[in-house]
């Protein structure tokens, strides 16, 4: 059975949803990294867009990243920059909406210091993706 497609947005508007997304998680501010909009939670980067302006490189757990990128490689990929690093890059014009949601509420939690992420413990947890 397939899972239904969630809306994607396009170019601009693609970042716009990504933006909208992150701003309202808790505490999370908008600042510059390498000379493009990145969102940082008390000062820890959990996303960035790249110079294309379609990439957005979030953090993430390097299990979760191997698999993403196994499963939906026109999606999810790594440049030689980030091999080493907790960060996989996300082509905002292929995720859907729901899915980038999942994924930057998940980078956020991963960089956000443990009393904030307690504090927000009364949210409910994201949605687990399903393979496709």
């Amino acid at each position: 059975m397939n899972k239904p497609a969630t809306p994607r947005a396009r170019g601009a508007d693609a970042f716009e949803v990504a933006r909208r997304i992150a701003l309202a998680l808790p505490a999370v501010e908008e600042g510059v990294s390498y000379g493009t909009p990145a969102f940082r939670v008390r000062g820890s980067l959990f996303a960035r867009l790249r110079e294309d302006g379609d990439s957005l490189a979030i953090k993430i757990d390097f299990d979760e990243r191997e698999t993403l990128m196994g499963a939906d490689p026109d999606t999810f990929f790594i440049t030689d920059h980030y091999q080493n690093y907790p960060m996989m890059l996300v082509r905002l014009s292929k995720v859907g909406r729901d899915e980038l949601r999942d994924l930057l509420e998940q980078a956020w939690r991963r960089a956000a210091p443990k009393q904030l992420r307690s504090a927000d413990a009364g949210a409910p947890p994201p949605r687990r993706r399903t393979k496709k």
